[in-house]
């Protein structure tokens, strides 16, 4: 493979983020979502099975959650999943699932409405 072929198979790729910035996006994501209370820490454990100090370095932004811990997370909090998407460069995805979820809303409205017309 020459270089310049090396070189196109790479366009379009995202910068590596640093350990702290991920750390902080993570953490960004969860305190947004769940506050930055003791009873977070306690549904964050609940969530991924891990200890009080690891979750708490987690929203602390000390540490960044490893890959399974991460796949939990983000199966529980739509921050954290829309967090992992921007940060993999699949912004549209998340637009998508932004337009899906103002979907059902609108639908679950006029659903109500019918019944209260009725």
């Amino acid at each position: 493979m020459s270089p310049k072929m090396r070189n196109n198979l790479h366009a379009g790729s995202i910068e590596p983020l640093s350990s702290e910035a991920y750390a902080a996006i993570i953490a960004t994501a969860l305190r947004r979502e769940l506050g930055g209370t003791h009873r977070a820490v306690k549904t964050v454990r609940r969530w991924t099975g891990a200890g009080e100090r690891t979750v708490t370095n987690w929203l602390a932004a000390e540490h960044g959650p490893s890959g399974p811990h991460l796949a939990l997370l983000s199966h529980h909090s739509d921050a954290v999943l829309e967090a992992f998407l921007i940060m993999s460069g699949r912004e549209r995805v998340v637009v998508d699932l932004e337009v899906s979820r103002f979907r059902k809303f609108l639908l679950s409205t006029l659903e109500r409405l019918e019944e209260a017309i009725e």
